[in-house]
């Protein structure tokens, strides 16, 4: 078992006879590379001079290293026994007992040794072994942690971590792949090499690593932390939770332990179990903001909103600048703000806040002064906040645009009709369950996925991200130069290939799945940009563009803050241009499959919904249902901006908000251009506008 040395090794006793130290040292020498003759040579030394500890301990190494583990344990014992509590002589008996399988020897041997040397690692991850071999998992637990506690004042990972949180990436991995030859099972190093891959945007890579570094040492917390961070990441959620769920097992119990299992279980869509994690951390620390705020997002999602009212003004209460809990009050669309709120928001903004904090105060404020009729003010504080939030975001309008074209000189009827055999597709998977609800944010999609889940044979889940990562996954060996372009290489994929993706997606999905319902929803909006892939791999699932005014619809995004994603919602003219290459694309996608696609008018489901919710179940194949009509009595959770709003019959005073600022609204109406007037048909350039 090579784990390294015991830091500088000290000098074994010695007898009052001279030593012979250079004997002593060329014995050493060959312990690695001919240790029958380093043996040898220790003979001679102790033969000479009997009683020799230095020759009898490299006596004892060579005999290990030759596989005689047994015969070299008694040396060992009998060297302790005669040179007691010598760091060198610890380590060796310790790896000999555990080679020979006698864990309590070792268990014994590394006690001392670690209590002589505390600061020294290797010691540490040996005796959590040795534990581990005899079933004590708490106890090997505590020593894998002291191991890394005993790492973090080690010379060689401090200078790696600083080169590593300079940007210096390779020269950290350098010098920690230097000290991974001397010292293989060094879990800190090995710990430290996923982040530098993580730092590097290769999350696969980092994994790896993580993961190595747990298998040697499973005690080690702030690993397990890194990868269930990085399990959510990549989505990835039923081993992100079996993580969490170990992490939460360890000895040193940690509120942050169980807030990250919290995080999980959210994102699996256990609101319910995640609601009562943080109101059990809050009963220990009930001054915890960030706590309340967690409560305020589950409470809304499970649609108690007097509830979530309540745990966010907890949080405003504890911290007055808290700018997300602001905002989620406001997010909720139905709460009301009072002066006295609009002048705490002020007078948070005056102290000033920085980050997060300071766009979302800006957000809620424009917010509380739209409720309160002063438009012009709160025009401002959302340009200020989509001001400070775009500096933030890497956003390439132009990225969009050549998408779209992309996308519509890819997907074309000539496309299809090669990859389809007597109208039955030649691969894709031919499940029927998946239903994509796509378009932009705050488009009517949330209230079109509460129509159709309050049906019988429908399960909603939420905005799943599967296939966005299934799309960049493909993207990605364009980009690499595999391909010439992402057009060419789905053209390259054959029917195996794009069963195996559809399938992916079916088993990806499972995981949000919890009725037996045989179809469920995925309300990702941005998959409108994946719409012809879609067709690919699941050639029967069904596809709803949910689609409203061009102004209400990117007004409403733009003075919504969204939690992630959704970046071109930041300038006036990017998410005008961004709605104006959708609907082109999605005109060229209608043009070559007509009918693949259901498009939703809001304006018109909102005139006429019992038409519009006949005509939407028909598209999906499925018998009307008069629950489907009183949406609003479904209380399955909803997690995106609209959740309030979803939770009321129809009603039509969002239909004209955005005119009290159309004053201040050019940028989005030029960019807008053709697209306003032709709607809700596509604008007649469409082609055109493709083609620049």
């Amino acid at each position: 078992m090579a784990l390294g040395t015991i830091a500088a090794r000290p000098s074994v006793r010695q007898s009052s006879r001279a030593v012979p130290g250079a004997a002593l040292a060329d014995a050493a020498r060959l312990l690695d590379s001919d240790p029958a003759m380093a043996l040898a040579r220790a003979e001679a030394l102790i033969k000479a001079q009997p009683n020799l500890p230095p020759a009898e301990l490299i006596a004892a190494q060579a005999l290990r290293r030759m596989g005689k583990g047994q015969v070299a344990l008694m040396r060992l014992i009998a060297l302790d026994r005669a040179q007691p509590g010598v760091p060198p002589i610890l380590w060796e008996l310790a790896q000999a007992a555990s080679e020979a399988g006698d864990a309590p020897k070792a268990i014994a041997a590394l006690e001392t040794l670690t209590r002589a040397q505390p600061q020294v690692a290797s010691g540490w991850y040996l005796l959590a072994r040795e534990w581990r071999r005899l079933g004590e998992t708490d106890k090997a637990w505590r020593a894998d942690l002291s191991a890394i506690h005993a790492s973090a004042s080690d010379p060689d990972l401090v200078k790696a971590a600083l080169a590593m949180n300079e940007g210096e990436l390779d020269k950290a991995e350098a010098m920690l792949k230097v000290r991974l030859e001397r010292i293989p099972e060094d879990a800190s190093a090995t710990r430290l090499i996923g982040e530098i891959h993580w730092r590097r945007g290769d999350l696969g890579e980092a994994m790896a690593w993580v993961e190595k570094a747990l298998a040697m040492a499973p005690g080690f917390d702030l690993a397990r932390d890194f990868l269930i961070r990085l399990l959510l990441q990549t989505n990835r959620l039923p081993e992100a939770q079996a993580h969490a769920d170990t992490l939460c097992a360890s000895p040193m119990q940690s509120p942050a332990h169980r807030l990250l299992k919290a995080s999980v279980l959210v994102r699996l869509g256990d609101q319910e179990g995640a609601g009562a994690i943080y109101e059990a951390l809050l009963k220990d620390a009930p001054d915890n903001a960030h706590v309340w705020q967690n409560l305020g997002h589950v409470r809304k999602t499970l649609g108690d909103q007097s509830a979530a009212v309540e745990a966010y003004r907890r949080a405003i209460g504890i911290t007055a600048t808290m700018g997300e809990a602001w905002w989620s009050l406001a997010n909720l669309k139905t709460a009301k703000f009072t002066a006295q709120d609009r002048a705490a928001m002020q007078a948070a903004i005056a102290t000033g806040p920085t980050g997060e904090d300071l766009f979302h105060l800006h957000f809620a404020l424009g917010k509380a002064l739209e409720d309160a009729g002063d438009h012009a003010a709160s025009f401002d504080h959302y340009a200020t906040a989509n001001r400070l939030r775009r500096a933030e975001v890497d956003y390439s309008a132009q990225g969009t645009h050549e998408a779209a074209a992309e996308h519509a000189a890819t997907f074309t009827a000539p496309f299809y009709a090669a990859r389809d055999g007597d109208g039955a597709s030649v691969g894709g998977c031919m499940a029927p369950d998946p239903i994509f609800i796509l378009g932009l944010p705050r488009s009517g999609s949330t209230l079109v996925e509460q129509i159709l889940s309050s049906h019988s044979m429908i399960e909603g889940t939420h905005e799943l991200p599967e296939m966005m990562m299934i799309a960049g996954r493909l993207k990605a060996r364009a980009q690499q130069g595999e391909f010439a372009s992402y057009g060419d290489l789905l053209a390259s994929l054959s029917p195996a290939d794009r069963t195996r993706l559809g399938e992916e997606y079916i088993d990806l999905t499972r995981v949000h799945r919890q009725t037996d319902r045989p179809l469920f929803i995925d309300k990702m909006p941005n998959n409108w940009q994946n719409v012809g892939l879609i067709r690919m791999i699941l050639p029967r699932a069904k596809i709803i563009d949910a689609r409203r005014h061009p102004m209400a619809c990117c007004f409403s995004g733009w003075k919504q803050h969204f939690a992630r994603g959704q970046v071109f919602t930041y300038d006036l003219a990017e998410i005008g241009a961004y709605y104006r290459d959708y609907v082109a694309q999605m005109a060229a996608f209608d043009a070559e499959m007509p009918g693949a696609v259901h498009r939703v008018i809001y304006e018109q489901m909102v005139a006429d919904t019992q038409a519009e919710v006949a005509r939407l179940l028909a598209y999906v194949g499925v018998d009307f249902e008069d629950a489907c009509l009183s949406f609003w009595e479904n209380k399955r959770a909803v997690r995106t901006a609209s959740s309030e709003q979803v939770r009321r019959p129809i009603y039509r005073d969002g239909l004209e908000q955005w005119t009290h600022y159309a004053g201040w609204l050019d940028p989005l109406r030029d960019a807008l251009g053709p697209v306003i007037g032709a709607y809700p048909e596509p604008p007649q350039d469409w082609r055109a506008h493709l083609a620049k």
